[in-house]
């Protein structure tokens, strides 16, 4: 069966009435899952057991009011500032030693059907034809959280969350790259259909967990049509044909697959193996996310592998610890905004608070280009 190829020429408002249907039926999908609720640990500090079950059986879960209105206001306010400060182009993005902001066509699939991101997005998605008075770039990525934003620190130190991340991935998990999804309305690029992981597909001890989860903050509504979705269970398939899920499909519309919608300050857990994507942002709704991804350690000591940007490198001890050390440096910045709140212990650095602290000399040292040593798996 020939791949399916999505029609471009259509428009914005066009392509939004185009989903309409499918939104509706997703919805329904979506709220019958009952894979929803706030973070509940149980008497030892871990995720309650039926949150943990419903995470491995759907391969996401939603946690609801996670960030309060005070940390919202913060969240926004940073984002704001940082996209008004955006320079003008590409070229002009010199203030780290990585980029800082990555521009896509408004509307388009910079990455769907092309060798880009070592390959993983195999089918192109519809890119409806923005309005006439678009920009010829819109950001859609910002890279970097952990030093853009001190709020973003702050939220990376949250004690729900971490603890989510050591129940799914034991007490050595590790941190791999902080990015937020900037999806305009009218303007936000889709993101093709595509599962994370790229290395371990083929390992003999490869699980349903290998290439670890995204932990996704919302400091907007998730709506249907601004949404990342997902196809769920797909995380226990291991390599998922894309290309032939569209073909049956019938068009970029997968069947079975469900929004992730949420209110704002809600929280998703996605397993980087799950089957998702999302399309291109035709709604009057603006979504900003906040990613932030975590591994098991054991996938990623002494792995030697290619990144995204197709650099090589080899995970060592001295390379994981001095990225795993951005873990108790946002705990304490967020201990210092929200004293009252629990305090993470980070077990594989604990007893090394005093070189953890968050001040002038943490930021310069160890913040300031951290995602130099981003991880990739």
């Amino acid at each position: 069966m020939a791949d399916p190829q999505p029609n471009d020429s259509i428009s914005a408002a066009e392509h939004a009435q185009a989903m309409a249907s499918y939104i509706r039926e997703g919805n329904e999908r979506a709220h019958a899952l009952g894979n929803r609720g706030p973070i509940r640990l149980d008497d030892n500090g871990k995720l309650a057991a039926d949150i943990v079950e419903a995470y491995w059986r759907h391969g996401f879960y939603v946690f609801e009011n996670v960030i309060g209105e005070a940390e919202l206001t913060e969240l926004r306010a940073d984002v704001d500032r940082v996209l008004t400060g955006a320079p003008a182009s590409p070229e002009g993005d010199t203030e780290f030693a990585r980029p800082s902001f990555r521009f896509e066509k408004p509307l388009s699939d910079p990455y769907g059907g092309t060798s880009k991101n070592k390959g993983r997005h195999p089918v192109k998605m519809l890119g409806p034809t923005p309005s006439a008075d678009a920009p010829e770039l819109t950001v859609a990525l910002l890279l970097g959280n952990l030093q853009l934003m001190p709020s973003c620190l702050r939220l990376y130190g949250h004690h729900g969350l971490l603890a989510a991340a050591e129940t799914i991935m034991g007490p050595d998990f590790v941190p791999y790259n902080e990015v937020t999804f900037v999806k305009e309305p009218g303007l936000g690029p889709s993101v093709a259909w595509h599962q994370d992981g790229t290395t371990h597909w083929d390992a003999a001890d490869w699980d349903p967990g290998a290439h670890g989860y995204n932990s996704m903050a919302q400091l907007y509504p998730s709506t249907a049509g601004n949404c990342v979705w997902v196809l769920p269970g797909s995380h226990k398939l291991g390599k998922v044909d894309i290309k032939q899920l569209m073909a049956d499909s019938g068009s970029e519309r997968l069947d079975g697959a469900v929004p992730m919608i949420c209110q704002a300050g809600d929280v998703f857990i996605t397993n980087r193996q799950l089957v998702h994507g999302s399309f291109a942002n035709s709604s009057p709704d603006r979504r900003i996310t906040l990613n932030a991804g975590f591994f098991p350690r054991a996938r990623v000591q002494d792995v030697t592998t290619a990144k995204l940007d197709g650099t090589v490198a080899t995970y060592d001890s001295d390379w994981i610890d001095a990225r795993c050390r951005m873990i108790p440096v946002a705990v304490d910045a967020r201990q210092q905004r929200f004293p009252d709140e629990p305090r993470y212990t980070y077990q594989p650095l604990a007893g090394q608070a005093a070189q953890n602290r968050w001040n002038e000399d943490t930021r310069q040292d160890l913040v300031r280009d951290y995602n130099l040593r981003d991880f990739y798996i």
